[in-house]
């Protein structure tokens, strides 16, 4: 296993639409695996394969509190259960230390493949829901800073240009 490197806002491959699994096969198995290394390394609770420059379309994720339960979505699709939405601060691994509410569905059905392959379903609430959708955004090449006014969208972007040249001249 490998962790990888994270791609930060606002790095354009961020904004690119993740081609479908055609097979999962070792090589997929494989970028799971480094991908729940890295997410559990950074200390998150979801990972896009675009946040890692891979463009397609898996995600892992793991809401519990002791890193028990990994959640593998390779191809996942998504269906909100009614109109209900819920405001929930959310950060992103992409853009650390900035965290902003944004209005996600409180319920959703979720359809995706697992690490061997094998189609599930599972309906969602709360934060797993939440997370559902912003890694599925992700995939789309959006990001959560996309939901907020240009305003606030373009003081983060400045902020973090600011951090990325402050670590380099490092």
């Amino acid at each position: 296993m490998a962790k990888l490197p994270i791609l930060e806002f606002p790095d354009e491959r961020l904004r690119t639409k993740a081609a479908p699994v055609e097979t999962v096969d070792d090589e997929v198995r494989q970028l799971v695996d480094d991908m729940l290394e890295t997410m559990y390394d950074a200390r998150g609770i979801g990972l896009a394969a675009t946040q890692i420059d891979v463009h397609r379309r898996v995600v892992v994720m793991d809401i519990s509190d002791d890193n028990s339960q990994p959640l593998v979505l390779i191809n996942p699709r998504y269906t909100p259960i009614g109109d209900e939405k819920d405001l929930l601060s959310e950060g992103c691994l992409s853009i650390p230390e900035h965290y902003a509410e944004v209005p996600r569905f409180l319920k959703v059905q979720l359809n995706a493949l697992d690490r061997n392959g094998e189609a599930y379903e599972l309906e969602a609430e709360g934060l797993l829901a939440h997370c559902i959708q912003h890694e599925y955004d992700h995939l789309e090449g959006v990001l959560f800073v996309d939901y907020l006014s240009p305003l606030k969208r373009d003081r983060i972007r400045k902020k973090m240009q600011k951090r990325h040249k402050q670590m380099q001249d490092a």
